[in-house]
């Protein structure tokens, strides 16, 4: 029975001319979801890695890259190309801001370990410092081409995300979004099939970031604790929007944690949007996550910190992480107080649409070039220059 693919709401002319618009979230198409049963007991290949084997100058080798004074030289020459134009930050692409081949050949590399290979990447000595800021977001933006399609992060359609403290209580989970505060952020994946994040400037205590192959974390749980795998395989948990919709969405998605589909295992999940949903089991909507499941998003995380690498990104440093089969963390922060700049990061979600070798996936837009991510009616994309 062939599956009708979800489009996202019609464009007007005007922005289809543009660019089309980010899918955003779905649920899964129940004829594609696989039982537990034929979920593999275990995983193996480069998705899988433990964090003795990428320490050291050996292991570090495998996810960690550098910039060479020719390379930077090369990005800055394409960028002032692309100034000349007088094109804006949201209609770059590979098109319109083309990288020399050297750079390209450098970033494809990168890519494939990314994609298919371990999951992660820090590409580090992108001088920042010497930039101005819509310099810096061009430059990123257009390294992030190499990648992926750039996808809306949230109702304000932002391409250009701000990982930035802005004064937001982290304690009201239901309606705003952790990368606003300074808190913790626990395991999780982004709502794309990869997320970039370029740091701009440090905080004085904190917010470091942890990774862990999420394909791992599933041997380890098939190993000592089956029934929570089996528990996350399940498309019973339900995810907060947060208010982040469509008109005539429900206010939240019913998904499962892991899915196996095109034999590959595949990650998806946010604590923070699964434990915010209160008000709508209050409000009769919903059921409440059960007991056992509960207990399994703790073993999760638990698991997840016992297994993980520990970073910390350095000014000009960009880290790229796979959602599909890596789960990323940071711990919470102190800012330095003023006159010095609160930490501060850039952050792109990237579709790798299967027509460039992402991976396949169990929801209707599998096959959508800008999958994924947060689309809001009929939102534009916006490239804003700070947090807001």
């Amino acid at each position: 029975m062939p599956v009708a693919v979800a489009h996202p709401p019609s464009i007007p002319p005007v922005l289809k001319q543009q660019r089309e618009l980010t899918s955003g979230q779905h649920e899964p198409v129940e004829e594609l979801l696989q039982p537990y049963t034929a979920f593999p007991k275990q995983v193996t290949g480069p998705t899988v890695w433990t964090r003795e084997e990428l320490v050291g100058e050996k292991g570090e080798a495998r996810w960690k890259y550098h910039w060479t004074p020719e390379l930077v030289k090369e990005l800055e020459e394409s960028y002032e190309s692309w100034k000349a134009k007088g094109e804006t930050l949201p209609s770059i692409s590979k098109e319109t801001f083309p990288l020399t081949s050297n750079v390209r050949e450098f970033l494809a590399k990168i890519r494939a370990a990314v994609v298919d290979g371990i999951g992660l990447a820090l590409i580090k000595g992108l001088p920042v410092t010497e930039w101005p800021i819509e310099k810096t977001s061009a430059i990123y933006l257009a390294i992030g081409t190499s990648f992926g399609v750039t996808v809306s992060q949230n109702a304000k359609g932002h391409i250009l995300g701000h990982v930035k403290d802005i004064g937001n209580d982290p304690t009201q989970i239901h309606k705003i979004r952790i990368y606003s505060t300074a808190a913790r952020q626990f395991f999780h994946t982004d709502g794309s099939d990869l997320v970039g994040l370029l740091c701009l400037a440090r905080a004085k205590e904190g917010g470091e970031s942890d990774v862990v192959s999420a394909h791992h974390l599933w041997n380890v749980l098939q190993a000592r604790r089956p029934d929570v795998a089996e528990l996350l395989t399940k498309p019973n948990w339900y995810f907060d929007r947060k208010g982040e919709k469509s008109d005539g969405q429900n206010d939240w998605v019913k998904k499962a944690v892991y899915y196996y589909h095109d034999n590959k295992l595949i990650s998806d999940y946010d604590p923070y949007f699964v434990k915010s949903i209160g008000r709508l089991v209050e409000a009769g909507l919903i059921p409440g996550h059960s007991p056992e499941q509960l207990e399994a998003i703790q073993v999760l995380e638990d698991i997840a910190q016992e297994l993980a690498l520990h970073m910390i990104l350095e000014v000009g440093d960009i880290q790229f992480v796979a959602d599909s089969h890596v789960f990323h963390a940071r711990t919470a922060y102190v800012d330095y107080p003023p006159p010095h700049p609160r930490r501060h990061l850039l952050r792109l979600w990237l579709s790798t649409p299967t027509s460039e070798g992402g991976w396949k996936r169990p929801f209707p837009d599998s096959e959508a070039r800008k999958r994924g991510g947060v689309q809001v009616n009929q939102n534009p994309e916006t490239c804003p220059l700070d947090a807001e």
